[in-house]
């Protein structure tokens, strides 16, 4: 429990045997009261990694999609009946210690959702981030916060926390098959604010590991398109 609320850490693993151990033993234990990991159909030892350090696997199956397996972690934590869920980077780019940083607002009454932003460190460092990621974690949340009509410094960040009665509302649905990859977290941010709920930002670290360990699974293309996408598809009322 963290002052009064039952929380499970959520992190979205496709074979990072090397680095989910990390994000296992980083995550503050008993103020997160289980850390899931939901393999994305990984054929090394991710799975057996995070289980011996005491963390619940829930596997996918098959490559199913970062999207689709946030989605399973959002069904269980549900199901299971935690006030809140948090997620974070199953590769070791975010840091766990922070979660209670992303809690405080929902505990203060203050947010359903809080988002992790990496620009609102004063002392940032991002490690070797690719340019590339560099130019486009500053131009997509531009575009979110002109589809949004609310103005956010960041957007692509997956390491936030949502309160169960964000995810229990009817009015929102993650089970549309387009969702399936990258597009779940914008789009999930996006209805969240439409939907009013109340939001915040605080400031947490995303430091990207040297390119020899591997330093992400998002393609250039098609990765970011996945970003885009629902900002295309919400901007110009394609879907709901």
């Amino acid at each position: 429990m963290y002052r009064g609320l039952s929380v499970i850490a959520i992190a979205p693993v496709l074979d990072e045997e090397v680095k989910v151990g990390d994000v296992v033993r980083r995550t503050p234990r008993p103020l997160v009261d289980a850390v899931l990991i939901v393999d994305d159909g990984s054929t090394d030892r991710s799975a057996e990694v995070a289980r011996s350090l005491g963390a619940r696997v829930h596997s996918m199956g098959r490559v199913a999609g970062v999207g689709a397996a946030i989605r399973a972690g959002y069904r269980i934590a549900v199901e299971e009946g935690f006030d809140v869920a948090v997620v974070m980077a199953g590769n070791n780019k975010d840091a766990p210690e922070e979660i209670p940083i992303l809690l405080d607002p929902i505990v203060e009454g203050k947010a359903d959702f809080v988002q992790g932003s990496r620009f609102l460190k004063k002392d940032r460092n991002f490690g070797p981030m690719p340019l590339y990621r560099r130019w486009a974690t500053r131009i997509h949340p531009l575009l979110f916060s002109w589809v949004a009509g609310r103005r956010v410094s960041e957007s692509t960040n997956g390491f936030r926390a949502i309160r169960r009665e964000v995810l229990t509302d009817p009015r929102l649905d993650l089970d549309q098959d387009w969702l399936d990859e990258y597009e779940l977290e914008p789009y999930l941010y996006i209805r969240t604010i439409r939907l009013n709920y109340r939001t915040a930002e605080v400031p947490v670290t995303k430091i990207y590991p040297p390119r020899s360990l591997g330093q992400t699974k998002m393609k250039p293309i098609i990765g970011w398109w996945s970003m885009l996408r629902p900002l295309v598809f919400l901007g110009l009322r394609m879907r709901k």
